[in-house]
């Protein structure tokens, strides 16, 4: 079937396509059943032959709706995700139909509350074959959110434009200084929210991992192309954003809960020459007051750049690392997943029968390559060129008898005796390849000493599939295979086809790298990896990638953080000043004061580059030091909210049209963003600003800016001060109980100090909170967080003019936990007096410090604070504070 054409009218909106499919075009209904149908295929496939007889079935979990199209035979990602029924007021209904007067299968989810069609595939166009499939919808508005892994200005997409997103993992940074960039970057996530008209939300999730594509635009439309698989949707009704997000995550798996430490500022860069020079970059923001956790090693510290290996410049580095554990602080190195072919830890692989991705067949080893190795000679293992000296070999990671995990398992606990890390950085796992040739003869393959893939003859039908999708086709001269392996390769020990794969990679050397901690470090820790994948989440976090030093970055990676939220994965923050490229003073202040609002928080950048770590300029140094002394301050009101996450599936960094999705407003923000429910930080992210145009939905709101701490701010849009020296702009929301402890330099110093709590009065409200605290870094038993010890405190307060009650109720309380006494509380917006006489815990009377107990009526802020206040240990189950007014 050839694409219509017509002549595009002058007005026509940008990006319309010239060619398009009938809208009467697809497959007939074959036979139905129950929920389920068999088509036929009417109408050709112009890559391909359409698959006829084609399955269509559906079901529910829960209130999710699951949508199968394509055969039982069909390839499905080997991700094992949990599928947990989810819980909703809201249900949605499947419908079928066809296409106008014709016989052409189409179909509609609405919501049956208020019959809005959440997908109709009236508009045709759907096709499925081997490679080629599609499938394209109407939506009901414009406002829709996610897919990545992209660069996008906005966080709501344009559809009143025609864009095309491809989604296929690859090594390339992002560019956020075009005014458009459909670039594919590091991962795949193809999952979307959709706001309705009356402000409820919806979800939907395509699990699929070959080389794929989104095409958003007017009508408004999606269109949906794949080149294998299988479509398995979800449908998740939400009706609130959170909710749908809660959803997802019972589909695809909850969040992994980082280590305390890990929640702590890191310094990281590529091009330390020498342990020495490490030193001295750490020992300065030391003296300099930063608060830093987390010092980092780059590849410089191995050995000709060979995982599990140190280098000789690097010799000191395990007493250096021991000195670090000493002052409180932990260590972060990088591990790429490509093994040299001759060393010893490629040796141990081969021994234990671990995996490699291999070549097909024995015929297409270049073995003038091959035969140079005796450890990968008479192997099909498909050798590649990254940072080694010679040549690598890529794990398979999915291997089905488990053998390469194990393995893998036992080299970073060997290495780890050596050198005691704490947390594993896991880069170059799209997986990166260098220089990725090309051949169309075997004498042409031979002549080249790198890797190379077929692109004729009958090899070359995954390297060259009929559709390569936008991946390929926006860069002139390349193919799917550029910067990475051949598509024919063979993964899960020889059962599926790289060509399927792929997007796996980085997905499964993170979960194999988190299942070997407990083996290697015996402690929680955090991963860190720049390929993710639906359900990554579960094993790491993830780095927003190679960045560059300009304002328009520090702008995206705002977005980054809210949709990488939205994708499951809230462990997640950019290289804080820009990994490419000079940094500048300015900028780096200014995205240290957002960085530091980041879950991952961590500065780095590139070889070569001046040092821009927060001591080199002391204006930065004390930006750094404020905006961090906040984070480290509200710590464990962030830390509770990644437990949160970890426990039931839920966001740690959301949009403001999250908490507020009637407010069409909120739909458009971009540039500010909430830590849970109660924290807004609007930070400056321009070049000269000095205020912020800032956005209060309308709702209760105190300023956090030390200038103006404890005022309300106005609904609406207000000009909020920015400056240099002073905090980020923070806000909080009326209604909340937020835990904090004093700051220190180290997360393990400022763990022991006393709880605080910050109460934000709503009128005619109560306000609520909660604290999660456990013992920082034990390892979750048998990773299920139900069976982790820990003290879960729900908090509560009330008030009127007579009086105020504040209380706490332990939800889970283990006594292998000894949390600190609660000895602070504040109190914003409280309108009366209290007296400080006549406060009792429990009934009985409580004597306050009174040097540190006071009431501003001017602000209506009220101060309480007692040496031991209330216990927060398991036996105390529960405690009511209360007061009286003067």
């Amino acid at each position: 079937m050839r694409c219509m054409s017509s002549k595009l009218k002058n007005d026509s909106p940008t990006g319309t396509p010239w060619c398009y499919y009938p809208t009467e075009s697809g497959f007939t209904v074959q036979s139905t059943g129950t929920n389920s149908f068999v088509l036929a295929a009417k109408t050709p496939n112009p890559y391909g032959t359409n698959i006829s007889p084609l399955n269509v079935k559906y079901s529910s979990n829960g209130a999710t709706l699951l949508l199968t199209i394509g055969n039982d035979d069909r390839y499905v990602p080997p991700v094992n995700i949990p599928k947990k029924p989810s819980t909703s007021t809201e249900s949605l209904k499947f419908t079928s139909g066809t296409i106008g007067s014709s016989d052409i299968f189409s179909f509609k989810v609405t919501r049956a509350s208020t019959g809005a069609a959440l997908w109709d595939t009236s508009i045709g166009g759907m096709q499925f074959a081997d490679k080629f499939i599609q499938i394209a919808t109407y939506l009901p508005t414009k406002n829709i959110y996610g897919f990545g892994d992209h660069i996008h200005k906005k966080i709501k997409h344009n559809l009143d434009r025609y864009t095309t997103w491809p989604m296929f993992a690859r090594d390339i940074g992002p560019d956020s200084g075009s005014a458009l960039s459909t670039q594919n970057l590091y991962g795949v996530h193809p999952f979307y929210m959709c706001i309705e008209s009356d402000g409820k939300a919806h979800g939907v999730f395509i699990l699929n991992s070959n080389a794929q594509e989104v095409e958003t635009g007017p009508g408004p439309h999606l269109l949906y192309r794949t080149i294998g698989g299988r479509i398995d949707m979800a449908f998740f009704p939400g009706p609130t954003p959170e909710e749908v997000i809660n959803q997802y995550l019972q589909h695809i798996g909850f969040p992994f809960l980082p280590a305390y430490w890990a929640l702590g500022y890191q310094l990281c860069r590529w091009g330390y020459g020498s342990l020495d020079a490490m030193k001295t970059v750490i020992s300065r923001n030391q003296a300099a007051g930063i608060p830093l956790d987390v010092p980092y090693a780059d590849i410089d510290y191995m050995n000709h750049y060979e995982d599990f290996t140190e280098g000789d410049n690097w010799s000191g580095f395990p007493a250096y690392t021991q000195q670090l554990h000493n002052q409180g602080l932990h260590l972060i190195v990088i591990f790429d997943p490509a093994v040299e072919v001759d060393y010893s830890s490629f040796q141990r692989g081969i021994n234990a029968d671990a995996m490699f991705i291999e070549w097909a067949r024995d015929d297409q080893v270049p073995h003038n390559i091959q035969d140079q190795y005796p450890m990968a000679k008479n192997t099909k293992i498909m050798l590649g060129n990254v940072w080694p000296e010679r040549n690598t070999a890529f794990p398979d990671f999915l291997d089905t008898q488990n053998n390469t995990n194990v393995w893998w398992a036992g080299e970073f606990a060997q290495f780890h005796k050596t050198l005691p890390f704490d947390g594993m950085w896991i880069d170059m796992n799209e997986p990166s390849n260098f220089d990725t040739g090309t051949y169309s003869s075997m004498e042409e393959r031979l002549a080249n000493a790198k890797l190379s893939c077929p692109i004729s003859g009958p090899d070359s039908s995954l390297d060259v599939p009929p559709y390569p999708t936008q991946a390929v086709y926006q860069r002139s001269g390349e193919y799917l295979f550029s910067k990475t392996l051949c598509m024919l390769g063979k993964t899960a020990r020889r059962s599926r086809n790289f060509y399927d794969t792929k997007n796996l990679y980085g997905w499964s050397e993170a979960r194999a790298t988190y299942q070997a901690i407990p083996q290697v470090t015996g402690k929680r820790s955090a991963v860190i990896s720049r390929s993710t994948f639906p359900s990554s989440g579960r094993y790491g976090g993830h780095w927003l990638g190679d960045n560059t030093a300009r304002w328009e970055d520090l702008q995206t990676s705002v977005i980054g953080v809210m949709e990488f939220n939205m994708f499951g994965i809230p462990y997640v923050g950019s290289d804080i000043c820009g990994f490419n490229g000079k940094s500048n003073e300015e900028l780096c202040l200014r995205w240290h004061q957002f960085g530091a609002f980041s879950p991952f928080s961590r500065d780095h950048n590139s070889e070569g580059m001046p040092d821009q770590d927060p001591a080199v300029w002391p204006s930065v140094a004390n930006a750094a030091r404020i905006a961090l002394g906040f984070r480290y301050y509200y710590l464990p009101y962030l830390y509770s909210l990644h437990y949160n996450a970890a426990r039931y599936g839920h966001t740690v960094i959301r949009p403001l049209f999250f908490e507020y999705p009637k407010d069409e407003e909120t739909l458009e923000i971009s540039e500010q963003f909430l830590w849970g429910s109660a924290l807004m930080i609007a930070p400056a992210l321009y070049q000269g600003q000095t205020t912020v145009h800032a956005y209060f939905p309308s709702d209760t709101w105190y300023s956090l800016q030390p200038e103006t701490y404890g005022q309300k701010m106005f609904s609406g849009f207000n000009d909020v001060n920015a400056p240099l020296s002073s905090l980020t702009p923070v806000f909080v929301r009326g209604g909340f109980i937020l835990p904090r402890q004093a700051a220190n330099t180290t997360t393990t110093a400022s763990r022991l100090n006393p709880f605080e709590v910050l109460i934000t009065v709503k009128t005619n409200a109560a306000s609520s909170g909660e604290l999660y605290y456990d013992n920082g870094d034990d390892i979750i038993p048998n990773d299920n967080i139900e069976q982790h010890p820990r003290v879960h405190w729900q908090f509560s307060f009330t008030s009127s003019i007579v009086g105020g009650v504040f209380t706490g109720n332990c939800e889970t309380c283990s006594t292998a936990v000894k949390p600190p006494t609660l000895d602070t509380i504040e109190i914003l917006g409280y309108p009366s007096a209290p007296n400080f006489s006549g406060f009792k815990l429990d009934g009985s009377s409580v004597t306050l410090d009174m040097s540190k107990t006071s009431y501003d009526a001017s602000t209506q802020r009220v101060m309480i604070s007692s040496k031991n206040l209330i216990s927060l240990m398991a036996l105390k189950k529960k405690f009511t504070l209360s007061f009286s007014n003067n």
